[in-house]
């Protein structure tokens, strides 16, 4: 077990890096959300044929490329760092986790390639530690009800939906999809509405055991939102003068910095340590506990972390950091957002105490 980047891992990031710098910077991403079509298919196909993201977690068997939760969380951070408008979590990581826990082999295929987009048609807000509620129920073969709050809806070609503990698979072009208003501008969500769509059932799911991997590699995303605040922070208080000096050389400010910088470098260990215990080839030694608990750490204490660094950035840039045309508060929006996917802090510590065997409070 190791929580640093290995030389592909490296190779990875670069390559990613180096194509949203190109095609996703603070302008791209401003101007899509503008235009009331936020997510950048181009860009996803480009991501998909170049690097191969769209199935890194897809066995080589089925078309993919057999990596790990460690290489997901890279591209994660990455994604992070840009806020890119891509159906990478949605499509890539949550959907297709879906149906490698169901069994499912064929639709895999197809999203690896990332020609074919899914979504998992759950609340971006459901926890892992709670039943899905029951709001889609099956009869011969056809699926009536409502989802809401589903992200990645809306450019999905195909939904899978939990009933139970079976999931089914729906064409996305039988399904109503509304798209709400969302404080995320950039990872909009939508209400499904099932009226007598036709499903085929592709397997079991354990809905806990699913959300908990996601909750764990999301940490690495708001990872990535923190370092885009920290650096780009530092960055303006190195250049922004009051009263004939930076900024920065003031030390309440130099304090602050640090404290963030330390916060950072937490979070950091805390989400490369659940990348590293959700690989497929993690220790046998580590327990499915092992790993769900390595994910309650990592999503409380990064969700927190995002915010809070976010935060911090948009109250140091001063007036700037304000406005419209600064990109900080499309990263506070997005760790605002995901603080509360996939379970919130609070959940994720009760859940940490009990995996933990730790007392309850008095």
């Amino acid at each position: 077990m190791t929580l640093l980047y290995t030389e592909v891992e490296e190779e990875l990031r670069a390559s990613v890096r180096d194509l949203l710098a190109d095609r996703c910077g603070p302008d791209a991403v401003l101007r899509r959300v503008e235009s009331g079509t936020p997510y950048d298919m181009d860009l996803w196909k480009t991501l998909s044929r170049e690097i191969g993201v769209a199935g890194l977690l897809v066995p080589e068997e089925h078309g993919g490329a057999g990596a790990s939760a460690r290489e997901v969380a890279v591209v994660l951070e990455e994604l992070g760092r840009a806020v890119a408008p891509l159906p990478f979590l949605t499509s890539s990581v949550l959907a297709t986790k879906a149906l490698l826990l169901a069994g499912e082999g064929e639709l895999i295929q197809e999203l690896a390639s990332g020609e074919t987009t899914a979504a998992l048609a759950v609340s971006l807000a459901a926890s892992p530690y709670r039943p899905l509620p029951g709001t889609v129920t099956v009869t011969d073969g056809a699926l009536n009800g409502e989802v809401g709050a589903v992200a990645g809806a809306e450019v999905a070609d195909v939904l899978l939906v939990p009933v139970g503990t079976a999931l089914y698979r729906v064409r996305a072009a039988d399904v109503r999809i509304e798209t709400v208003p969302s404080l995320d501008l950039t990872r909009p969500v939508s209400t499904l509405t099932f009226s007598g769509v036709a499903g085929e059932e592709v397997g079991a799911l354990d809905t806990r055991r699913l959300l908990s991997f996601g909750a764990g590699l999301l940490a690495s995303e708001q990872l990535g939102v923190a370092e885009w605040c920290l650096n780009t922070t530092l960055s303006y208080i190195k250049e922004r003068h009051q009263f004939a000096r930076p900024v920065g050389s003031f030390q309440a400010i130099k304090h602050r910095m640090a404290d963030l910088w330390l916060d950072v470098v937490r979070a950091r260990a805390a989400a490369r340590n659940a990348a590293d215990l959700l690989a497929e080839d993690a220790d046998v030694a580590h327990t499915p506990e092992d790993r769900e608990l390595a994910a309650a750490v990592a999503a409380s204490w990064c969700s927190e972390v995002a915010v809070h660094v976010a935060e911090e950035s948009v109250q140091l840039h001063g007036g700037i950091g304000m406005t419209w045309e600064h990109p900080v508060h499309l990263y506070l929006k997005r760790a605002k957002a995901t603080e509360i996917a996939l379970g919130t802090p609070g959940a994720h510590r009760e859940a940490l105490a009990t995996l933990a065997d730790l007392p309850a409070p008095a």
